[in-house]
């Protein structure tokens, strides 16, 4: 199999592809975090950190638990949804250390109807332990904040809009359903 313009995988391209493998990781465990705290999926949000990790984000720094309990409870008490969206993402790797910075952008459904949003970087170091990437260090740099104006949810009077699975701060999300199969009419509106 041809992999370019050489038709040898010679070593430069194995050490790339493996630091491309690590990269993936780093930013798979980045996810875990953003995905995690999105459900409401304890367990899940866990997985993107050492249990000794240190994180400053906001009013709060400690280890991850508390943060998900601290977190958990600002969103549930503050917003009927949100979105910890990843966007640009830098990554430096030094053998088992692995230094980032990975811009975001948060939006939240506020309670009152209002919507919130919110945008930084997450400056990360990451480890590899028994051949697994996780946080080890997180520092939240908040960079800007405000509020956007409020339209109703599309589509929200769609009779059978959530047959096939509905968006839920929790594992009955549709994105945990599994096979995920289409249960709604065939219709095309016109």
């Amino acid at each position: 199999m041809k992999t370019g313009p050489s038709s040898t995988a010679g070593p430069d391209n194995l050490a790339r592809l493996e630091h491309l493998l690590h990269r993936q990781d780093i930013l798979d465990c980045l996810v875990r975090f953003s995905r995690g705290m999105d459900r409401f999926d304890r367990e899940l949000f866990l997985t993107a950190f050492h249990p000794d990790a240190v994180i400053s984000a906001g009013g709060f720094v400690g280890d991850p638990e508390r943060l998900y309990d601290w977190a958990r409870d600002l969103h549930e008490q503050g917003q009927s949804a949100t979105h910890h969206n990843l966007l640009n993402h830098s990554c430096e790797i030094d053998g088992d250390t692995a230094h980032t910075e990975t811009y975001y952008l948060f939006v939240g459904r506020n309670r009152d109807e209002t919507n919130w949003l919110a945008g930084g970087r997450y400056i990360d170091r990451l480890e590899r332990r028994d051949g697994v990437w996780r946080i080890a260090l997180r520092t939240n740099a908040i960079e800007w904040s405000g509020l956007a104006p409020t339209l109703p949810i599309p589509f929200a009077d769609v009779a059978d809009i959530n047959l096939n699975g509905a968006a839920a701060r929790s594992r009955e999300d549709i994105s945990y359903v599994r096979p995920l199969t289409n249960k709604r009419a065939l219709h095309i509106p016109g």
